[in-house]
Parts: structure tokens; C-alpha cells; sequence
């Protein structure tokens, strides 16, 4: 029994080492290629766990073998345009200029309930006020609505000065100073001690504290 729970964790470290090898993306929505591998490295690392009597190498030396061979073809790829035709496929229009193009779903074996699903998911359940849709290697659908459809924009309202979105800098985190996001923010850790002294808080005594783009510092403190 100690064999199997030590072969299976041995396993476990391979497959997540493996699919960090492979990179984020693979973690994401992944492209044919990169679905296969996944589903064999899957298919390949249970067999040794289950056969206690079969090598552990067994189990290891291919899957490192398609992880490799995964990484040789993302970096021909990236070099070769008709190669990466041929491993992932190029995105389809199935809707353009409003209009269903009725081949090409039936080329992709793609119905029109198939189609309808897809916008609804994406929040589009009028098919009338879509100017594009295409539908990409990896299976999701990309949306461009019909003008009168489209959400306002601060362009379209002509708003000037208008404050700008970014992503926060979270300067403390469960107590402890977050020095990559502080440096960030353009402050050094004796500001944002000055700031806790300010509201009359110590370090351990907050849980949360991060800086928006505008400059307005949030804190949340433990719970006691």
C-alpha cells in the first residue's frame, strides 16, 4: 500500500511539473494539439499507478517525451505559418455583416442551436445584433456586436479627464508587506508604515491594504 500512495504522489509531482513545462497557456482553453498531450499524459501516468508490478519509468520516460515533442511543435509554430495551420486550424467567420454564413457552419459541423448557445453563454441573446462572429481554434466564440448594441464608451460620451482603470497595487497581504506591489506603486515601505500610523494600525493588524490607480489606500483589518 506504501508503494502505491508513494508511486501515485511521485506521478502527481510529474503530471503538474509537466503542464508547468508546457506553459499557461495549456492551462487555459487549450488548441487540439495541446488537448491530445494533456489526454494522454492523463492516460500514460495511470497506467504505472494502477500496475504496481510495471516500472515507474515506464510512466515517466513518455510523458516527458510528449511534453517535449509539445514544446518542439510550439516553437516550429511560431516559425511556420502553414505548420501552425495544420496542428490548430485558423479561426472561422460563421457571421459576418449580420449575416450567417450557412457553409461555413456546416463545414465546422457547427448547427445553428450550437451557434445560438454560444451567444447566449456570451451574454448575446439577440443573433440580430451581432456584426461578427468568429469562431476560434481553441472553440470559443469572439462577439463584435451590431453600432446601435454596443455598450457606451467614453469616447462615445466625449468625457475628458476621465479616470483611468488599472490594476490596484495590494501592498499588504495577511499582514505581511507585499514588496514586489509596493515598489509598484511607486511608495517604499516606510509610506505605507506611515500611512497604517496615521490610522493608528499596526502591521499585523491588517489583512487587506491596496492602492488604486487614483491613489485611494484601502485597508481591512483582521477579524477578532
Amino acid at each position: 500500500m506504501l508503494v502505491l500512495v508513494i508511486r501515485t504522489l511521485i506521478l502527481y509531482l510529474i503530471v503538474v511539473i509537466s503542464m508547468r513545462i508546457m506553459g499557461k497557456r495549456q492551462i487555459g482553453e487549450m488548441q487540439p494539439s495541446e488537448l491530445v498531450v494533456a489526454i494522454m499524459i492523463s492516460d500514460l501516468a495511470s497506467v504505472p499507478m494502477q500496475a504496481i508490478d510495471l516500472p515507474l519509468l515506464s510512466g515517466i520516460v513518455p510523458v516527458f517525451t510528449l511534453i517535449v515533442a509539445e514544446i518542439i511543435m510550439s516553437v516550429l509554430g511560431l516559425k511556420s505559418r502553414l505548420l501552425r495551420k495544420l496542428i490548430s486550424g485558423e479561426p472561422s467567420v460563421i457571421i459576418s455583416n449580420g449575416h450567417v454564413n450557412e457553409k461555413e457552419l456546416a463545414r465546422l459541423r457547427f448547427n445553428l442551436n450550437d451557434l445560438l448557445e454560444q451567444l447566449r453563454i456570451s451574454g448575446n441573446f439577440d443573433i440580430t445584433e451581432i456584426e461578427t462572429a468568429i469562431l476560434e481554434t481553441n472553440g470559443q466564440l469572439s462577439i463584435v456586436p451590431k453600432t446601435p448594441a454596443r455598450s457606451v464608451t467614453v469616447r462615445d460620451l466625449k468625457i475628458k479627464n476621465a479616470a483611468t482603470d488599472g490594476l490596484p497595487c495590494m501592498l499588504i497581504s495577511d499582514g505581511k508587506p507585499v514588496e514586489q506591489e509596493i515598489k509598484r506603486s511607486g511608495h517604499d515601505k516606510e509610506w505605507v508604515f506611515d500611512e497604517l500610523k496615521k490610522r493608528g494600525l499596526d502591521l499585523k493588524d491588517v489583512f487587506i491594504a491596496s492602492l488604486s490607480c487614483d491613489g485611494t489606500l484601502y485597508i481591512q483589518t483582521h477579524e477578532r
